[in-house]
């Protein structure tokens, strides 16, 4: 987005108005929300792959240690202690997996980092929303407050201000409550 504002009559044409617009930093705000949200929807998405990942391992964990018991289950000797062992060690590998709090890379701490992200990225990209929808209405603002000066037709000013004070509610909003409507 570039903010940017030029007249676009012929007369004004050769001098055009360059300014930050609107006057607080609304314009560098509103990528930054958009990278953000991007960049934690890219990390829940990551840790939801690490989440399958670690779902796929436990079952074939616990799919290996209930195949070795069961292909010597009808056996008057019973498995090999080896074997035994190893049935043992998976089924204490695919426990680990549920829960891992000393690397927080376990099932259930993978699922609420990921919920966690999630959240990030939903605020992030509804404060992108509606620093836009400001950005917009401030846009309009000044397009009919041009047209005002123009023509001298006084609806103009006030749908002008209008749409100021709606663009104002949106930056706000955008600031301290960008979930609060959904647009």
């Amino acid at each position: 987005m570039q903010c940017q504002v030029g007249t676009a009559t012929p007369m004004y044409q050769t001098r055009r108005l360059r300014f930050s617009w609107p006057p607080w930093p609304l314009c560098w705000r509103s990528p930054k929300w958009r990278a953000k949200g991007l960049s934690s929807h890219i990390d829940a998405s990551n840790l939801w792959s690490f989440f399958q990942a670690k779902t796929i391992r436990q079952t074939t964990m616990r799919t290996a240690a209930e195949g070795a018991e069961a292909q010597f289950k009808d056996n008057p000797q019973g498995a090999l202690p080896a074997l035994k062992a190893q049935a043992e060690q998976w089924r204490r590998t695919a426990q680990r997996y549920e829960s891992e709090p000393e690397t927080n890379e376990g099932r259930k701490e993978l699922m609420t980092r990921a919920k966690v992200k999630e959240q990030q990225r939903d605020r992030s990209l509804a404060a992108y929303h509606m620093f836009e929808y400001g950005s917009g209405c401030f846009q309009l603002a000044i397009v009919l407050a041009g047209a005002a000066a123009l023509t001298a037709v006084g609806w103009l000013i006030f749908a002008s201000l209008g749409l100021g004070a709606l663009g104002i509610v949106f930056a706000a909003l955008g600031f301290f409550a960008p979930t609060l409507i959904h647009l």
